[in-house]
């Protein structure tokens, strides 16, 4: 995909474990099953159409109610989400939280921008989750992406919304 123009980005994590009493070093996917692509409709397409190769490829759907009709449209990440996202999971930092669910605790706060530390770039809604002031981006019906604490001082309120 990357050949052919397209931007790709799959979050991992490096994790040491237990295999046959040795301890090995293993990629994990932090988000199982989910690949994000960034290109035309047109190059997406085809290389989720394209089953003879990528038979596993497939589009994540937003679903949306029109009338008693059900529509679905693949789902588009904004540019600032993915930004956002690419931050958090390349800080090494213990006490990041990611979840395909959705996170009760988190209650509308404050557009911010984090301007100092490891989340240093990152723009999302202020939350408290685990007695911490974190940050966090959620990507509508996909995923929930919590930074580790980020004190006040790193934190900047952001107009764009």
């Amino acid at each position: 995909m990357i050949g052919k123009g397209v931007t790709a980005f799959y979050p991992t994590q490096t994790k040491v474990k237990l295999i046959n009493g040795k301890r090995k070093e293993v990629t994990e996917s932090l988000l199982p099953n989910i690949f994000f692509a960034y290109g035309t409709l047109n190059q997406i397409k085809s290389f989720v159409y394209d089953n003879v190769n990528l038979p596993f490829l497939r589009f994540y759907y937003r679903h949306t109610h029109v009338g008693s009709r059900i529509d679905k449209a693949p789902m588009v990440v904004p540019a600032s989400q993915m930004e956002s996202l690419r931050i958090i999971c390349a800080a090494e930092t213990d006490n990041t939280i990611i979840t395909l669910a959705e996170v009760p605790k988190f209650k509308k706060g404050q557009l911010v921008k984090v301007t100092d530390g490891a989340f240093k770039g990152v723009i999302g809604r202020v939350a408290r989750w685990q007695g911490q002031q974190r940050v966090a981006v959620v990507v509508e019906e996909l995923v929930t992406v919590v930074t580790a604490y980020v004190p006040s001082a790193f934190l900047e309120k952001d107009n764009k919304k």
